[in-house]
């Protein structure tokens, strides 16, 4: 904010992840279960399984391929978040603690966890606590904010170009609504730091209550410390390259679900590919309690894609690949790469 003096405060180490896979064990088995009812969607197996036997194979590689840029584009915005101080950090390794990060949410803490590892990888590499701090946070912040643009413009491009019916014109118009005052909230809430903090205490200590899990103020207020200097040094050395780099994660992810949907033999109208993808992965950041949106993504994603049009069975059998590409395999990778950066810290 225009001559407000940003004080500095010391940032504390992000809790220890504690990996309890006993503890969402129960929640993954309802989650696939979840999955397996999207097959009522298919209007018959032998369809679905038509699909998958016609998928271009060189397609199928090219989605792969841009399924590893994604990743190395994590690596990257790591790497350029890193330089902001005076540390430095690989792409290939901002692109491993990424994975393996993920992989240690996806069972201990969700984007909470991934960001105490993001912490603790970045920290005990480069042997400094400010810049991975950020590192831990800042990712999540670019990412959401391109979901939302994203989003915004895969359904003004729907609204514009008459794709939609009259409901899904209301329905859609409505959540851009709700989106649009979401936004002014938040940049409100980031010129005015000391409203936020007790609000989100009385707000996170609510849903704790309701999940009957433990709260500890002082993360919460580490957290929201770590986010209101992250954006203090981005005002002062500037978010070009930390934006160039979710943007590379972002659009090659999404070039994976293209190249999907080009090699079961549909082409998909790109504000269709954008609208279904921001809206399924908005839709996955609001479920929050569902580890890396597991179950969410697949159904809200299959259930958008067919509403705008796309035939059933491709839609399924897209999205299920898309998820084993992005999400499934990485998810495995992660937590052998996490023995890995344990044993070169």
């Amino acid at each position: 904010m225009p001559g407000k003096t940003i004080h500095k405060t010391p940032h504390h180490p992000w809790p220890p992840p504690k990996i309890q896979l006993a503890r969402y064990l129960p929640l993954l088995i309802i989650i696939g279960l979840a999955v397996h009812l999207l097959l009522p969607q298919i209007t018959s197996l032998e369809n679905s399984f038509n699909v998958i036997r016609s998928m271009s194979l060189w397609l199928v590689s090219l989605a792969v391929i841009a399924q590893v840029c994604s990743y190395l584009g994590s690596g990257y915005l790591l790497k350029v978040i890193v330089d902001l101080g005076k540390s430095r950090l690989s792409v290939i390794r901002g692109a491993l603690i990424t994975l393996a990060a993920a992989s240690i949410g996806l069972v201990a803490g969700g984007w909470v966890g991934a960001a105490a590892s993001t912490y603790r990888w970045v920290e005990k590499s480069e042997d400094t606590s400010e810049e991975a701090a950020l590192a831990g946070v800042l990712p999540l912040l670019f990412n959401n904010a391109l979901l939302v643009i994203i989003t915004v413009i895969g359904l003004v491009y729907l609204l514009i170009n008459h794709h939609l019916s009259p409901v899904q014109v209301v329905g859609y118009s409505l959540f851009l609504s709700v989106l649009g005052i979401g936004i002014l909230v938040v940049i409100h809430a980031i010129q005015h730091q000391e409203m936020v903090e007790p609000l989100v205490l009385r707000i996170v200590n609510s849903l704790m209550h309701l999940i009957r899990r433990p709260n500890n103020p002082s993360h919460v207020r580490d957290a929201l410390e770590n986010i209101y200097s992250s954006l203090a040094l981005l005002r002062k050395s500037g978010w070009v390259r930390p934006a160039l780099g979710s943007t590379m994660n972002i659009c090659f992810d999404m070039l994976t679900l293209y190249f999907l949907f080009i090699a079961s033999g549909y082409k998909v109208d790109l504000g269709v590919l954008m609208a279904g993808y921001g809206l399924a992965f908005l839709l996955g950041k609001v479920a929050f309690l569902f580890p890396g949106g597991v179950g969410v993504i697949e159904s809200g994603m299959t259930a958008i894609y067919t509403n705008l049009g796309v035939p059933g069975p491709v839609s399924v059998v897209v999205i299920l690949s898309y998820r084993l590409f992005s999400f499934w395999i990485p998810s495995l990778l992660g937590f052998a790469i996490t023995g890995y950066l344990q044993r070169t810290l």
